[in-house]
């Protein structure tokens, strides 16, 4: 039984050696622009044989994008579920719709971003512990629906500087996306490009990485000797 699941882009079936494992979440993190949901649309692309679950709460699903790297967009879309939830009470219930969508014919569910909804809850609820208690069921939610159905679950994420320590970034929303997701790929912007590090793997060392640049087509991967 194949346990990996081409991510549609050669350099990062490369850095995953095979591509998303099925049966858990992988987050990507990093800052806007980075190039996260390019690789979300490309996974979209890759994995619309069978029915997807996209949950977009930023609007940041392009269709103009998604015909620039997709043959067949009209037959492509068919095949994507769209949940767009505008607050994160609407992201509850959307989670909640998730129960029915979800069967047999699901081949992934992807996520962009899980954290922004989230975010703006946060910054003006006056009940921290019920957001942050939400998130947790959603992410529990989402990693019962890898398991059971052995699909691939892929979510983005934001990230913010941290004030104290210069230089090192966090993730929102923490320990629960760290606990609950297998696979952390960090994304770094520099010089034009994007780099994409393994930050933690089952079966993947740390640190294990790609450079690589967003074109017409897709994500092309930059060799080192044309990095440096």
């Amino acid at each position: 039984m194949d346990i990996k699941v081409s991510t549609g882009i050669g350099c990062f079936d490369w850095l995953l050696e095979g591509g998303f494992e099925k049966g858990v979440i992988t987050t990507i993190y990093g800052p806007a622009g980075s190039g996260k949901s390019n690789v979300c649309l490309l996974f979209a692309k890759e994995m619309n044989k069978g029915k997807i679950i996209f949950i977009d709460t930023e609007g940041s699903f392009s269709v103009s994008r998604f015909r620039q790297i997709c043959d067949n967009v009209e037959e492509s879309m068919k095949n994507i579920i769209f949940l767009n939830p505008t607050t994160f009470e609407e992201q509850k219930k959307a989670f909640k719709k998730l129960n029915e969508l979800v069967n047999s014919k699901i081949s992934a569910i992807i996520i962009d971003s899980i954290a922004m909804l989230y975010r703006l809850e946060m910054g003006k609820s006056k009940n921290v512990y019920e957001v942050n208690r939400e998130l947790g069921i959603q992410l529990g939610q989402l990693t019962e629906f890898a398991r059971k159905n052995n699909i691939p679950v892929l979510i983005t994420n934001q990230v913010y500087a941290d004030f104290e320590q210069k230089g090192k970034i966090n993730i929102v929303g923490g320990d629960l996306l760290k606990y609950q997701s297998k696979c952390l790929i960090e994304i770094q912007k520099e010089d034009g490009l994007r780099k994409a590090i393994i930050r933690k793997h089952r079966s993947i060392e740390e640190g294990k990485e790609v450079v690589f640049k967003i074109t017409d087509l897709g994500i092309e991967e930059i060799k080192l000797e044309e990095y440096k």
